[in-house]
């Protein structure tokens, strides 16, 4: 049927004809009626649930003990309830529970409380009546299907936020993505459930379709598949193929497309409009086809219809499913973000002057761009007739986009690499803003977890537990003498990235993604970047933009008050990933409202419908979260994690492990007249019993710094005369090492801005 379309492969035209009366599946014709009644019910079902989960947010007895939402029984009725034993009723946590509950009620009759809780019911209330007026308009009627929408049943206790957990990402095993998936997503029953496998994939895809005709692809409808998905007893990668293929058949479908003047007037709009402040074009992704105009919808479907085909849905009934989506090339272009890509790297002024660097940079590795191949590619790319590669290249594009946000850097590199442990079903950007300030922010930790005295305060603090260690007044005071080498550094970082989430939501509002959903990754001030952001959005009731945020390590409040806003604006998962043992945020927040909670150290309480993960036994200090992204990722079964790559983060970390151990040991063996003994691979080599090798360090009966063994012992009494300036001078020093590393890397990565021309 499509045989002719330029794209179309020699075997699509083959097989085509002998698939014509495959092709010419659709819902109304492998569903009965009752069937698609099972269907309209089954989705205005999941929407009540979706709708119940915002109600849950604002709910005062959330998380609480059943007894306490229930008004105080009388006499009688505590004589008559057989259940009620005052011997062994938990009096204290019942009060408690009770001074809980009228606290959250006081928070939640707040005015800014009460209407942000209003503009979140009434977005999912429009977008849930759009939905099931666009479904019902196919498989039955709008007049039933809405009927439906007003009577369906919530499943109970519905939540987005799986159970609490405490792992050990490095030994744990990972979490299957369909257990979570059900975990998180719970079936709802329907008969559909127990049809065979390719009309159940067929209702999914046909769903998809039918919910992009919408002209949006936003965070609810996204989490609407992955209910449809869990209901229809299917596992998780058959949603995510389907996203893939649909982006691959529409954009393959709108390069063919020739310019028209609605296209022509769309793009000029774009460009001279002020509401894209930021490099959005540093999305390079953004920029996946020409600003041009409409085709004939039969041939945008000949697009969709050739990676459908082989699913069992026609061309004709998915040209219907999409609507104007198969006739538009301006709606294919705001779907991906085509027309803020025209940016191409160039950041305006009002966000470049408030965040410097500010730009979304691809995750994934590249190819040299300055190899041979490349060059040629790039010189043609801008002639006459031709398209830039990164147009071209549909197969990257995916209707999803995850934005990993790092939260201190040793190299720029660190803006991209901690973000290659995400695989392929999302396109995958890095945030770079502020380089200066977050080189400075992980040289001067590196430089204080490097320093004597930070050694000798881990060591005391290992023995009790973080909270115990908050307070400025217990912290060892050799090291607070040297806290100033990281205290501005963490300051000035954390402020500016304050403004970066600010600026990051209004680049979101802004629809630098297109008219996708977001997942939002980050660790140490990247958490912190997201709070802001989720902070602002919400302060701005932007609802449907982000799928999922996981946060890290996060410098930022523990309140619930916090929590529930950043909630309302988050459609699917919001995770705290936590340690109490994180010995350097703990430090870091040592002088700020410690007494409020910080994310980063401890469980968000009284939100059911937030994450929370301990990673205690593995996280004894922020520095390791560069490495541990994605298996902490791949532990909660995050959908879209590359275990090659977490591998590879795995052995880097397990190497500087060792380069710390060796260092500790060195520094024990230096202090008793000896050195530590190595192999050939210069790695520790250890006795039988697990302890180093030692060997004594002699030189004419001294030790190697000159000291008899007497003058050993009376080491720590010598280096306590004149502390103060001692400190002083450590603090010089490294404070001074910490600008010359930062410099450096600034250069280095100024050579590879310039190198891969971004």
């Amino acid at each position: 049927m499509f045989k002719h379309v330029p794209w179309a492969s020699h075997e699509d035209a083959k097989s085509s004809e002998g698939k014509q009366q495959e092709e010419e599946k659709s819902l109304t014709t492998i569903l009965n009626i009752d069937q698609r009644g099972d269907l309209t019910l089954l989705i205005a079902s999941i929407m009540a649930s979706m709708r119940k989960v915002i109600e849950m947010n604002f709910d005062a007895n959330a998380g609480l003990a059943s007894s306490t939402d229930k008004p105080s029984a009388s006499e009688d009725e505590k004589i008559q309830n057989p259940n009620t034993d005052p011997a062994t009723a938990d009096v204290d946590k019942l009060d408690q529970e009770k001074k809980l509950k009228e606290q959250r009620q006081k928070e939640l009759s707040a005015p800014k409380v009460k209407e942000l809780k209003e503009e979140a019911l009434r977005f999912i209330d429009q977008w849930r009546t759009k939905v099931i007026e666009r479904i019902g308009s196919i498989v039955n009627s709008k007049e039933e299907a809405s009927s439906q929408l007003e009577t369906a049943p919530a499943k109970e206790l519905v939540g987005h936020g799986a159970a609490d957990k405490k792992v050990d990402p490095v030994s744990s095993e990972p979490e299957a993505e369909d257990t979570i998936l059900k975990e998180i997503f719970p079936p709802i029953d329907t008969p559909l459930a127990s049809l065979a496998e390719p009309t159940r994939m067929l209702i999914l895809h046909s769903s998809l379709l039918l919910l992009l005709s919408l002209e949006h692809y936003i965070a609810p409808s996204r989490v609407l598949l992955l209910y449809l998905t869990s209901s229809l007893r299917l596992p998780l990668s058959v949603l995510a193929a389907d996203e893939e293929k649909i982006a691959k058949g529409l954009l393959e479908a709108a390069k063919h497309m020739s310019g028209d003047a609605e296209a022509q007037k769309k793009a000029e709009e774009n460009k001279n409009s002020r509401k894209w402040k930021v490099g959005l074009a540093s999305v390079a992704g953004a920029a996946l086809i020409g600003v041009t105009g409409g085709l004939a919808a039969p041939l945008v479907a000949a697009g969709v219809g050739s990676v459908m085909g082989g699913l069992g849905l026609g061309a004709t009934a998915a040209a219907g499913y999409l609507g104007a989506v198969a006739g538009s090339t301006v709606i294919v272009g705001g779907l991906f973000g085509a027309y803020g890509g025209k940016m191409t790297g160039e950041m305006m002024d009002a966000y470049a002057k408030e965040v410097s660097d500010f730009a979304f940079l691809p995750a994934k590795e590249k190819p040299d761009p300055l190899s041979s191949q490349n060059k040629d590619s790039k010189a043609t790319s801008h002639g006459k007739g031709t398209k830039d590669p990164a147009i071209d290249d549909a197969s990257a594009r995916r209707l999803r986009v995850t934005i990993g946000i790092s939260g201190w850097l040793t190299d720029p590199q660190d803006v991209t690499s901690p973000w290659h442990v995400l695989g392929s079903n999302a396109e995958v950007f890095a945030l770079r803003y502020e380089l200066e300030a977050l080189m400075n922010l992980g040289n001067s930790m590196q430089a204080m977890v490097s320093s004597a005295a930070w050694g000798y305060a881990k060591s005391e603090m290992i023995k009790q537990t973080i909270f115990a260690e908050l307070s400025a007044a217990l912290w060892p005071l050799a090291l607070l003498k040297i806290s100033r080498v990281v205290d501005n550094p963490f300051s000035i970082a954390k402020s500016r990235s304050d403004k970066a989430g600010e600026l990051l939501a209004d680049a979101l509002i802004n629809k630098a993604q297109g008219e996708r959903p977001v997942t939002l990754i980050g660790y140490s001030l990247g958490a912190r970047v997201i709070y802001s952001c989720l902070m602002s959005l919400a302060k701005r009731k932007a609802f449907g933009l982000v799928e999922n945020a996981v946060l890290i390590g996060a410098p930022c409040p523990s309140t619930t008050g916090d929590w529930r806003v950043m909630r309302s604006v988050v459609a699917s998962r919001l995770v705290n990933v936590y340690s109490g043992n994180d010995y350097i945020l703990g430090f870091l927040y040592r002088t700020s409202s410690i007494q409020y909670g910080v994310a980063g150290l401890q469980k968000i309480d009284g939100l059911p419908d937030v994450m929370n993960v301990d990673v205690s036994e593995t996280v004894s200090g922020h520095l390791r979260y560069r490495y541990l992204v994605g298996s902490i990722l791949k532990t909660i079964g995050f959908e879209d994690v590359d275990l090659k790559a977490v591998e590879r983060e795995a052995e880097k970390l397990k190497k500087m492990d060792e380069e710390e151990e060796m260092k500790t040991y060195a520094e024990k063996a230096k202090a008793q007249g000896k050195s530590i003994v190595t192999g050939a691979d210069g790695r520790m080599l250890f006795d039988k019993d697990g302890r180093p090798l030692m060997e004594k360090v002699w030189k004419g009966g001294k030790t190697e710094e000159g000291k008899t063994e007497g003058d050993t012992k009376g080491e720590s009494k010598a280096q306590g005369k004149d502390d103060k300036e001692g400190a002083d001078e450590e603090a010089e020093r490294m404070e001074k090492e910490v600008q010359e590393r930062t410099q450096q890397g600034l250069l280095q990565g100024m050579a590879h801005k310039l190198h891969i021309g971004r």
